[in-house]
């Protein structure tokens, strides 16, 4: 007689089959056991317009930097004057003699009407300085918020108050308008009027002035972000542990507060690379002959009805600029906060 077989061994095969299966690993469940950096990274990478954006300002800055290797491998420089020492390059108007600017092989952007200078190494010493400017500004007043920031939300009480009052006054100013008044004031203090101002002592002024009325904006946000931060569990463990207020700004706070920082300051430098441009053009800041994009825009305004093409070049290339930093710095703020994706 045939014992027949049972069937209640095949679940218990199956279940051992699927005991046997390793669980998911945090890798291949896409990416959970990942650093926010490198998601953030991640979700960067995926958006084009955002690395786009990023190679343009990049291409930007490393045509700043390297302007003065350029213009040798160029073989010109922005301050000889080309067309007061060859007289075929300029005709009796002192408009260019070629087409288009007088852009030919030796002049890849033509030369400056009345002067005849050389466009292509002007505009490449202009990125160079309005960049430097416009970085340097922008370093300096996210370093003043931050600390004003943080430490007027940290303390509270009335530090607090005296910092937000100062914080309103500064907000309700007319920046450009206090720009234009108090930068003359502040170099008349540090140079007799009767001579001529270095050009270092005309950017760190410059630096300085738009420094002081621009840290408010993000000292004033990251006051707000302080405020709420200082009453979450982790900050109130901290203090119970007996960390010191370094320890809990520095370690606690400040780690939660590079997102805003951060969009801050790329919504910063491309306002300030304007600001700089219009300072130059109203003649506050860099004067000619120091290159600036500013200075380039406004001698093109007084010669553009008989030669567009040198007011085309600096106002062409700080539009772009502008804009890749400005699509850089949305592409930055939704990778590092996807809530806010578009």
């Amino acid at each position: 007689m045939t014992i027949p077989t049972s069937n209640a061994a095949a679940p218990l095969e199956a279940a051992d089959v699927t005991a046997a299966v390793p669980p998911e690993t945090a890798a291949q469940k896409g990416g959970d056991g990942r650093s926010p950096g490198k998601l953030a990274w991640r979700r960067f990478k995926r958006d084009r317009t955002g690395v786009i954006s990023g190679i343009v300002v990049i291409f930007f800055f490393v045509v700043g930097i390297a302007a003065p290797l350029i213009a040798k491998l160029y073989g010109k420089n922005p301050y000889t004057t080309y067309g007061q020492n060859d007289t075929s390059l300029l005709d009796d108007f002192g408009s260019p003699v070629l087409p288009n600017g007088g852009i030919s092989g030796d002049f890849w952007f033509g030369i400056e009407p009345g002067l005849g200078r050389d466009v292509f190494t002007f505009l490449l010493y202009g990125i160079r300085n309005s960049l430097l400017i416009a970085a340097a500004t922008t370093l300096l007043l996210t370093v003043v918020g931050v600390a004003v920031g943080i430490t007027a939300g940290y303390l509270g009480g009335k530090t607090d108050y005296l910092v937000g009052r100062v914080i309103d006054i500064l907000l309700a100013f007319p920046s450009t308008l206090f720009f234009i008044a108090f930068w003359p004031v502040l170099l008349s203090i540090l140079v007799d009027p009767e001579e001529n101002t270095p050009v270092w002592l005309t950017v760190v002024t410059l630096i300085s002035v738009m420094a002081a009325f621009g840290w408010a904006s993000i000292a004033r946000l990251l006051r707000g972000e302080v405020l709420a931060l200082r009453e979450r569990e982790f900050v109130e463990a901290a203090k119970v542990t007996g960390a010191s207020p370094a320890r809990i700004i520095f370690k606690e706070l400040l780690p939660n507060l590079w997102t805003p920082i951060l969009i801050q300051a790329t919504l910063a430098l491309p306002a300030y690379v304007t600001a700089e441009a219009g300072l130059a053009f109203l003649g506050v800041g860099l004067t000619s002959p120091t290159p600036d994009w500013g200075v380039m825009i406004q001698r093109g305004s007084d010669v553009y009805q008989s030669d567009i093409t040198f007011m085309l070049f600096p106002g062409a290339s700080m539009v772009i600029f502008v804009i890749a930093f400005n699509l850089l710095g949305d592409s930055v703020r939704d990778a590092l906060d996807p809530k806010t994706k578009r």
